[in-house]
């Protein structure tokens, strides 16, 4: 966690929502990825990078992930089984298959161009077009059952939201699907769509649409809708709209959560656009502010309850708040200034990406060696010293 205070009045208030999800958590690290567009998915990516060095990466249980944060998971879910760890647990070829495809994508512009040729071609939507891009670009023609097995790496759950359902839907390599319509038993959907369905922003890229077949589900998992058309042609938009952290998956299985929030902050606005586009996107950002807020309150609440294990950092997180003398050094102005790139899937140029990673791997750093473990050493530098923070 960090080392931010919240108030009695705001702990009381969250009980209620930690009670509700604190039954008999498992031993294990799940780590959350946020949402965020490429500037969650490169910082993210440093995260990932420090863990890996710490040799905490290979002992993660599960992945959960949101939109951006899903740009990163499905690209270190496909590369897990040819990752070689070596006797320190540590991927030696992390950044050949992880860093590297992650830093290609972020030179290309996807969504503008996704957009024009959704609103283009008859029978082919945005969602469709993103999926492409993914496809392309990183996934292949990779399905769900390409991720690793339980017992072989983490359990990576790349989260929707159901826009028919109003919950979420989870792609995995065991099962894909909602509480309320039920389970899609080992589904053969590319990753390149559930990643595109995860990362679907509204209004731009929503909503993405899955066509199945109403037999494929298992009527044991009936959750009270499990029938047409929310069996047939499910509707899906961006995961962050119902949990921007990707926590719930993680939250109520383990004991130990690790949450990356590569999210920014909605900034003030004295002037707000009155069309009706403009002013759907800026109240989406404020819905969206508001709800990350929340889950962070909730996250940093349970760890100073010590109803979890773990830690929070975030884009946002200034890092002298984890008092930790050894800390990189990343001045507020630098780190800010990051935090404020677009939420885009727009193509950032190379100076820009290392800093994004260097900021995620350091400030990751700080949360595992304050609160997870003390005895981590002191990192000898950041991935890209050239580049720094700015």
């Amino acid at each position: 966690m960090t080392d931010t205070k919240l108030s009695p009045e705001i702990l009381k208030n969250i009980q209620p929502v930690l009670d509700s999800d604190s039954s008999a958590p498992e031993p294990g690290i799940a780590l959350c990825l946020s949402g965020g567009g490429y500037r969650a998915m490169l910082f993210h990516l440093g995260a990932l990078w420090r863990l890996n060095e710490l040799g905490i990466l290979k002992g993660v249980a599960r992945i959960s992930s949101v939109s951006g944060g899903s740009i990163t998971a499905g690209t270190l879910g496909l590369a897990w089984k040819q990752l070689s760890f070596d006797a320190s647990n540590r991927a030696t070829n992390f950044e050949q298959l992880v860093v590297e495809p992650i830093r290609s994508l972020a030179r290309k512009t996807i969504d503008a161009g996704s957009i024009i040729m959704g609103l283009l071609l008859p029978r082919h939507t945005i969602a469709d077009e993103v999926a492409d891009a993914y496809r392309d670009r990183l996934f292949g023609n990779a399905t769900l059952q390409d991720l690793p097995s339980d017992g072989g790496g983490p359990r990576f759950v790349i989260n929707a939201t159901n826009v028919q359902t109003k919950v979420l839907w989870r792609f995995s390599k065991p099962y894909m699907g909602d509480y309320r319509v039920g389970l899609v038993r080992n589904p053969t959907t590319e990753i390149a769509v559930a990643v595109g369905a995860s990362s679907a922003f509204p209004p731009f890229l929503s909503p993405a649409s899955l066509q199945l077949d109403p037999a494929d589900f298992d009527p044991s998992t009936n959750g009270g809708l499990q029938q047409e058309p929310y069996t047939s042609n499910v509707v899906l938009t961006d995961g962050g709209v119902y949990d921007n952290l990707g926590l719930e998956t993680a939250w109520k299985s383990y004991e130990t959560i690790l949450v990356s929030d590569g999210g920014g902050a909605t900034s003030d606005e004295p002037e707000p656009k009155r069309d009706w586009l403009e002013h759907v996107y800026r109240v989406l950002g404020l819905i969206d502010n508001q709800v990350r807020s929340l889950r962070k309150r909730q996250v940093i609440g349970s760890f100073q309850m010590q109803m979890r294990k773990g830690t929070y950092w975030g884009m946002r997180t200034n890092i002298l708040d984890y008092k930790l003398p050894t800390a990189m050094i990343c001045p507020l102005d630098k780190t800010l200034a990051l935090a404020n790139t677009a939420t885009r899937l727009k193509k950032l140029d190379d100076t820009l990406q290392e800093r994004i990673i260097n900021w995620g791997y350091a400030v990751s750093d700080a949360g595992i060696r304050t609160h997870v473990d003390p005895t981590a050493p002191i990192p000898t530098g950041f991935p890209y010293p050239a580049a720094g923070l700015g």
